[in-house]
């Protein structure tokens, strides 16, 4: 009764997860979610390069998917970087950091938060974890503590 974490089809470059099992298949929405809530559940995946085109380029498309996003029980736009890699303009693009990081706050205000992991590594644990406490929270009216305490042996934050 483990969670599983689906990748969807379009990530070019997908994580690889350690504790969970996952599978490939087509979302709606994000680039990772949890099997059987995938209607509530959903991280959208960014490196710095990828973040900076979907904020100039590509705006008016990331935007809506930051938008179906603000609806689920659990989103989060993960960027794979570091704030100071956007502050000090380490990417190739000439966007100006500040108006990149000032979209940063406006996603988080229309409420979905943005995480940073520096590496990919860190990134899929960040999820693993994140499906596993969201999984037993949804579970907890169905399943006995026990089991629920298994779920949480998984992760070792």
């Amino acid at each position: 009764m483990n969670p599983i974490l689906i990748t969807d089809t379009r990530e070019q470059t997908p994580l690889t997860f350690s504790k969970l099992e996952s599978k490939v298949e087509t979302l709606t929405t994000g680039d990772y979610s949890l099997s059987g809530f995938e209607s509530s559940f959903a991280i959208e995946r960014k490196t710095i390069g990828d973040l900076i085109g979907s904020l100039t380029q590509g705006r008016e498309r990331f935007m809506k998917e930051i938008d179906r996003m603000r609806g689920l029980k659990f989103s989060r736009l993960l960027i794979v970087g570091t704030r100071q890699e956007i502050q000090s303009g380490g990417y190739r693009s000439q966007a100006n950091p500040r108006a990149i990081l000032a979209s940063l706050a406006a996603i988080e205000a229309k409420g979905v938060p943005v995480v940073f992991a520096a590496t990919p590594i860190e990134a899929a644990a960040l999820i693993e974890a994140w499906a596993v406490y969201f999984f037993r929270e949804q579970a907890r009216p169905f399943v006995p503590d026990s089991e629920l305490r298994k779920l949480t042996s998984l992760i070792a934050l």
